[in-house]
């Protein structure tokens, strides 16, 4: 066959160095971004530090603070405010909070002025502890990066919560990916200590736990058996029950239920959340005044310029050093560049939030309305992903106190109304009437469902178990007590 030259049209996604920088900083932690750009200054002699002692709250490169209407900042409520003695009606960030105090700044907030940080000792985290066996897999670059996304979903009980098809939308446009790869990943991350990680819900917890034991372990089998099928039934029927149902000898079926009582419903609980030692750096600062919400970066990356003695030098240097310092000062002003798109960005992205749940900071979590990234996203112009990277790891100093970004968003249930209700906002009413309820006759799951469905709320009463579960609330015959 003779050869012979083709032409063909074709599209291709590359991202070049200046957007993989701008996707990177975006999704890095206050603290990770500090240690970010202290490398880039040490490595980079165009970088220097600009001397300012201004407040956060007062200048930011991003922007100025901005002004958000409260839901209901009204003259009337002002002037109500000032008949009840309130000149000021909310909450304000003290004068003294500065970026170092925030734990992200530099200088000293110790009476010896040694930085708190540099005494620091942080317990390892179940994240910290799972990036270190995925450090130790063997594993390609790419489902390094898969397996780094799913650990970063992972909650503090060690349940993957998030989609599998959210993750991999997550991952674009840096990984072209799709839920089938991000589940191979997951099946990799679901081998690590501690057993059951990774699991989407408690029967995959529990299958994960048994299917890591031995063959010869007594109760293996029908302790599989017993998750695979009546495990949600187990409190109702009992062990007699589940013998009967499972026409399987008394013997046989106690000693699965020893087994099966001896896993771990929480295995990401061992290794705990969050030490008591452990700072958490806030991205940003919301807070009330004179009925307008506002909100400004924490951040103390604007201490950042060029310098300018290296710059002069370019034009007086060899054409060698004169190339080499074009390139750092073309790195130096692509890094301001990109750290003032991730300022606007998140600033763009909290004030939407402000919009949305204004009643969630005024009133609490009652006051949660559903909120998902698509939403979001559609209202400030950007990509559900860049969005899940602006609030990834973002924490915000409120009224209500440092709440992470992902705390303003929740799904939502139909009311009979016609509107809806969120998840958060549900649990806690449902935490609410558990409180004010009778000690000696405590709400059932089933009464808990029917008193919300009387309030326009309609929840089936597996919806109200998962929820009380979630918040760690026993269920009504181990919450009986003398008044």
């Amino acid at each position: 066959m003779k050869p012979r030259l083709q032409t063909s049209l074709g599209q291709q996604l590359v991202l070049t160095p200046q957007l993989r920088q701008a996707l990177h900083l975006l999704q890095l932690s206050s603290l990770e971004l500090e240690s970010e750009i202290t490398l880039a200054v040490e490595s980079n002699p165009l970088l220097d530090w600009a001397e300012t002692d201004s407040d956060p709250t007062e200048s930011a490169p991003e922007g100025m603070p901005e002004q958000v209407p409260a839901p209901d900042a009204t003259s009337a409520d002002e002037s109500a405010d000032r008949e009840h003695g309130n000149d000021d009606d909310g909450w304000e960030p003290p004068d003294s909070w500065n970026t170092s105090s925030s734990g992200s700044g530099s200088g000293s907030s110790d009476e010896d002025g040694a930085d708190p940080m540099d005494r620091l000792v942080r317990t390892e985290s179940l994240h910290d502890h799972l990036s270190w066996q995925l450090h130790l897999t063997r594993l390609s670059p790419q489902d390094q990066r898969i397996g780094a996304a799913l650990i970063d979903a992972i909650d503090d009980d060690g349940y993957l919560r998030e989609p599998l098809d959210a993750i991999a939308e997550m991952l674009r446009p840096e990984l072209n990916v799709g839920a089938a790869e991000v589940a191979a990943v997951l099946r990799q991350v679901q081998r690590f200590d501690p057993l059951g990680i990774g699991a989407r819900d408690l029967r995959e917890c529990l299958t994960l736990q048994l299917e890591a034991l031995s063959d010869d372990t007594p109760g293996k089998s029908m302790a599989l058996r017993i998750v695979a099928g009546p495990l949600e039934r187990l409190p109702k029927i009992g062990a007699d029950g589940l013998a009967a149902e499972m026409d399987a000898p008394a013997d046989e079926v106690a000693a699965g239920l020893h087994l099966v009582r001896s896993l771990d419903p929480r295995p990401g609980a061992q290794h705990g959340g969050m030490g008591a030692d452990t700072y958490i750096t806030p991205d940003c600062v919301i807070w009330r005044h004179q009925g307008l919400w506002r909100v400004a970066l924490a951040g103390s990356h604007t201490r950042l310029t060029i310098h300018r003695g290296y710059e002069g030098m370019i034009q007086h240097a060899s054409s060698s050093d004169a190339s080499y310092l074009r390139g750092r000062l073309q790195e130096a002003r692509w890094l301001l560049k990109h750290l003032e798109a991730r300022g606007d960005t998140l600033l763009k992205v909290v004030r939407c939030l402000i919009r949305q749940q204004s009643g969630f900071l005024e009133f609490g979590e009652q006051a949660l309305r559903p909120l998902t990234l698509r939403e979001v996203a559609a209202e400030v112009g950007l990509h559900e992903s860049t969005v899940s990277r602006a609030i990834a790891r973002k924490y915000a100093v409120t009224p209500r106190g440092t709440l992470p970004l992902r705390s303003f968003f929740a799904s939502g249930i139909g009311t009979e109304g016609g509107g809806e209700a969120s998840s958060t906002a549900i649990q806690s009413m449902i935490k609410r009437l558990i409180e004010a309820e009778n000690p000696r006759k405590p709400l059932s799951d089933a009464k808990l469902a029917d008193t919300l469905k009387a309030s326009g709320v309609p929840v089936a009463r597996r919806t109200v178990a998962k929820y009380r579960e979630a918040m760690n609330i026993p269920a009504s015959h181990e919450r009986v007590r003398m008044a």
